[in-house]
């Protein structure tokens, strides 16, 4: 197989992500999902998400939408677009899966997976961190990943509009 098809095939809509999750779920595998919008990946980035997968044997990456970053982040970004985002990511040896999401938390997106392991960076307190309670609820695990100072999107940003 093309090594950009087993990229692209990586890239999934929720039934197929759901269908995956249980798939690897019921042959014992752990399930770690996180979220985050990724606009310009970097070395915080890979980090952070190596260390998530670390926790289990498949990573899901819950990537919000062009719409949902937008809302959240105002309109100058998200400075990638969605299909540059998503291929990006699903490059990533340890990245199993990249599902968009176009709320503005992967509430909904967590509900429909129900992965073992739950995670984000360290700027999150456990209790706060979104889809926490259903995680926990069926025995998951959350966890709050050490946060890598001096990496942000928002900094790197800054430092081009600054030259």
């Amino acid at each position: 197989m093309a090594i950009l098809t087993r990229i692209e095939a990586k890239i999934k809509d929720w039934e197929q992500a759901r269908t995956a999750v249980r798939r690897w779920q019921e042959s014992g595998l752990r399930v770690v999902f996180t979220n985050g919008c990724f606009d310009i990946l970097h070395y915080g980035h890979i980090h952070y998400l190596a260390s998530a997968r670390d926790l289990g044997d498949r990573l899901v990456i819950g990537l919000n939408s062009a719409t949902s970053v937008r809302r959240l982040k105002g309109e100058h970004r998200p400075i990638n677009d969605e299909q540059t985002r998503q291929t990006l990511l699903a490059a990533l040896e340890f990245v199993d899966a990249v599902v968009v999401f176009e709320e503005d938390t992967p509430l909904a997106l967590i509900q429909t997976l129900l992965p073992d392991v739950l995670v984000k960076g360290g700027d999150w307190q456990v209790a706060d961190i979104v889809g926490s309670k259903v995680v926990l609820s069926k025995g998951g695990e959350v966890r709050s990943l050490p946060y890598i100072e001096g990496y942000s999107t928002t900094a790197i940003e800054e430092k081009i509009r600054s030259w």
